[in-house]
Parts: C-alpha cells; structure tokens; sequence
C-alpha cells in the first residue's frame, strides 16, 4: 500500500467508502460487526463502576429513593435521541460522529465548535477515571498485598497501557472489552438475584419506582448523575467507517446499548433499595459510600465474592478508560483529516490502520494531567485523596456537560439537516423526537451547570462552579472562531468540516 501523494482513489473493503492520497487517510472498514461494535461501546459505561459507585453517590447525596425510576425517565429521553441521531447516521458515515452531524446540520462552523467541545469532553472523561482508577488499585494493593504505593503510579502506568493498545487493531481491543464486561455484567446480575432473593425488612418493595419519590430539591441534580451513566451509548457512531454497514449496525447498537442500560441500571438500583429497604437506603449510602454495594454482597454472597467485585471493580474501569481512549483517538484522526488539527492526526498508522497519533495525543495529555495532580497530592498541606477525587469528579462532570450539550445540539443538527433535504415530511415522527429529546436535554444540561458546585463538592460561593463549566464554553469559543477563520482563510478546508471520506472524492473530482 503507498502513501504517495499521487496515489489514485480507493475503495475501503466492504463499506464502499473511497479514499484520496493512500489508504492512511482512512480507517479500515469491516473490521467490527454488531458483537465487536455494542461491546466496545458498551464498555464505555463501566456498568460496575456505576454500579458501585455512581448509584450510592446519588442516594446518598441526592437523598432520592427513586433512582431506579429516574433511569427509566433518562432511557425514555435517550431513546427518543437515538431515533433521529440513529437516522442521521444512515446518512452521514464518520468517525467525528456528534461533530460531523451538527456540521451536516447547522454548518461548519458549528461543527468546527462541537468537534473542539467534543474532544475536551471526551478526553476529561476519559483522564477523570485514572484518579478513582488509581485509588482504588492501590487500596487493593495494600489490603490484598500489604504494598503501599500513591496513587497516581497505578493511574500512571494504566495511561501507558491503554496507550498501547490504542495502537493496535480495535478487533484486539474489542475483545479486551468485551470479556471484561461480560464478566462485569454476570457479578452484578448475580448480586441483583442475591438481593431479590434476600430482601431487607420491607420485602420486594416496588417503592423506588412511585414518582413520589422523585421529589425535592435534589432530582435536577440526580438527572445529571444518572446521565452519566448512559454516556457510551452515543459512541456507536464513531466506529462507523469501520463497519462494513454502518447504516444496519450503527443504530442496532444504539438501540441495544440504551435499551440495555436502561433496564440494567434500573433494576440493579432497584435491588439495592429492595437490600437494605427503601427507607433505609439513603442512610446507608451516606454510611456506606462507595462501599455500599460491597458491604451488602458480603453479608449475602461471601467475602471471596466481594473480592473478586473488587477486583472487577478496577478492570472495568481500565476497560472504560480504553474505551474513551478509542473515541478520543477517533475525534482526532476526523479532526485532522478535515483540517481542524495538524493532517498528522488524520492519518492511519501503517501496521494495524488504527489512528496511532491520535491515540499518542490522548496518552500525552493523560499523563500531563495525571501528573499535574499527582505533584498536588505531594504539597504537605494538601488532602492526600483530595487530588484524587478532585481529579474524578472535576473532569467527569466537566465530560459529562460536554456531551449533553452535544447530544441537544445534534438533535436540532437532526432537525435542521432533513428539512433542508426537503425531508420533513417523510421523517416527521423523527423530527418530533429530536425536538422532544433535545428540549429535555437542554433541562438537563441547565440544571447540570446551575448545580455544578454540588456536583463537584464545592461551596455555592466557589470559583469553581462557574470555572469548570466554563472550560466547555471556552472549547466552543475557540472552536467557533476556528470555524469563522478558516471560512475566512481557508474556505475548502472550510467546506469539508463533516464530510468525512466524501471529501476525498471532491479531491479526486477536483485534480481529473
């Protein structure tokens, strides 16, 4: 295969996708079908981690009893979102996903805004999981192997493992995810049968799913928690140029994963109410924390049970953490193949065909931020797990807004792109859930930044309740005005912004 810059146009196996300037220029397509595709994205929501961790936060913070129902609330949403995006993707094949849609959409220079929106999102995602990821590796090690290490070594070396395999072939890695999660899966079904089976004082209560329950002051904010945990679904997307029918595999997946998740994150909240009783279960997260679910499978399956959960615990996070990695990797490589970064992003690497400099980039600023917090777990005066958990829930909630507000933008980038095709007719009910998805979506996005302190535990006078959320507006800010520069100084780089491999083909019309 050359790299020559002469090299006519090819054909992608299987996906009829051509190419311009070699083959590097574009992932390889056939590499995943429906198996390798759901579980690769599906990794992304880390379901023990939620599980263990994001669940008793919310009760235990939130105080409210009906999480379960405000799962099933949020699968609803996401539902609705997934009908137009799903549509949008027969239509539009890319691995810049959200950005390439809302390009398609609304133009290029929004799309140039949501693809610098995306890649901080997804890389603050991403980098927060190495703080909870390092603390728990070595909490085992101390408890398992009588090691003390700090925290960020573990973090450290993770950041260099999924690295590396960001350089091979994502069949590698779809497998490294997928029996991970299988295996995630089974432990945590197993505990929800446990607990059915062992119920606390109040028997199988179907309490948690009144909407009584979902009152107060703390729901706004529990929305934003559990949101968080559906991040991964909307993933399928980037992966499509590596499918051999993305139109057939990209939304059977994304309806599969939300589907999925709904239903397994609201009876696994379920059953953690049914264990210690509805009415007992926001004190015993607040005594608990993230030991909850730990505390109630050692009293019902046995302290060798528990430890594997442990162990589980940190191998599910590592599969999140390659996951993200991937998206991020794959942001990159759209990025620079239509200009938004240095070409060098754009480019394949020539042994596995993976997007090798984005995947060193994503590494590069991992370690950078890692490192960061790890010298500010060193200052004497500082909380020693203070880094650690400002490391997780800064940059994951700072994640979590990014993709809101990118999934409300693509569900108007839904809108707008089929009635400018004269296609509103046609996708009508459609264009009515987009609408309906992208309002409730912007709800939740309001409520995220108005709550922001709460969501990262800081003071309502903090600096940090406007600082954090305000890193999103300034990778919008500076994506939009790249967008506006290059319209200006750069106009055919302008107008490829979301074509993907179509471009390729103007390139090649354009030198015949």
């Amino acid at each position: 295969m050359t790299t020559d810059s002469s090299s006519t146009s090819t054909s992608a196996a299987g996906g009829g996708i051509s190419t311009f300037k070699g083959q590097e220029r574009a992932l390889r397509a056939d590499r995943l079908g429906t198996g390798g595709l759901l579980l690769s994205v599906l990794a992304a929501t880390a379901p023990l981690m939620v599980v263990a961790g994001v669940m008793p936060t919310t009760f235990a913070v939130m105080g409210i009893v009906g999480q379960p129902l405000l799962f099933v609330v949020l699968g609803v949403v996401l539902i609705l979102f997934s009908v137009g995006y799903a549509e949008m993707s027969r239509h539009v094949h890319n691995a810049g996903a959200f950005y390439a849609y809302i390009a398609r959409g609304l133009g290029g220079t929004a799309g140039a805004g949501a693809a610098l929106v995306a890649l901080v999102a997804y890389n603050a995602l991403q980098i927060g999981i190495y703080g909870i990821f390092g603390f728990e590796v070595s909490g085992l090690l101390a408890t398992y192997a009588d090691v003390e290490i700090a925290w960020w070594i573990p973090a450290l070396v993770a950041a260099l493992a999924v690295g590396l395999l960001g350089w091979l072939k994502i069949d590698v890695n779809a497998r490294v995810l997928g029996v991970l999660l299988v295996i995630e899966v089974l432990l945590v079904v197993i505990f929800d049968i446990a607990a059915l089976a062992d119920p606390g004082k109040e028997g199988l209560s179907l309490h948690a799913f009144n909407p009584d329950t979902l009152t107060g002051a703390g729901v706004g904010t529990a929305l934003c928690f559990c949101i968080a945990a559906f991040l991964g679904f909307e993933q399928a997307p980037v992966y499509a140029e590596e499918t051999s029918r993305p139109h057939v595999l990209v939304p059977r997946v994304m309806f599969f994963a939300v589907g999925g998740v709904a239903v397994f994150f609201a009876l696994s909240s379920w059953a953690l109410t049914v264990a210690t009783g509805p009415s007992a279960i926001v004190g015993t997260a607040q005594k608990q924390s993230a030991g909850l679910l730990f505390f109630l499978t050692e009293s019902r399956l046995g302290g060798t049970f528990t430890d594997v959960l442990h162990v589980l615990f940190v191998t599910g996070m590592f599969a999140a953490l390659l996951s993200f990695h991937n998206v991020v990797a794959r942001y990159a490589f759209a990025m620079g193949r239509e200009g938004l970064l240095p070409a060098a992003f754009g480019r394949t690497s020539g042994t596995s065909g993976a997007p090798g400099t984005g995947s060193l980039l994503q590494t590069v600023v991992a370690v950078v931020v890692v490192a960061a917090f790890a010298i500010a777990d060193d200052k004497p005066a500082g909380d020693p797990t203070a880094p650690v958990l400002r490391l997780f829930t800064w940059l994951g909630n700072i994640g979590a807004l990014g993709v809101i507000l990118l999934m409300a933008a693509a569900s108007l980038s839904v809108v707008v792109f089929f009635v400018r095709r004269g296609a509103a007719g046609a996708q009508a009910w459609r264009l009515v859930t987009s609408v309906l998805s992208g309002l409730a979506l912007l709800v939740i996005a309001g409520y995220t930044v108005k709550d922001f302190e709460v969501l990262v535990g800081a003071g309502p006078d903090s600096s940090l309740s406007w600082m954090l959320p305000g890193v999103i507006g300034l990778a919008l800010v500076a994506g939009l005005l790249l967008g506006l520069v290059l319209r200006a100084r750069a106009p055919e780089k302008h107008a490829r912004i979301g074509l993907g491999n179509e471009a390729f083909q103007l390139d090649k019309a354009a030198s015949s």
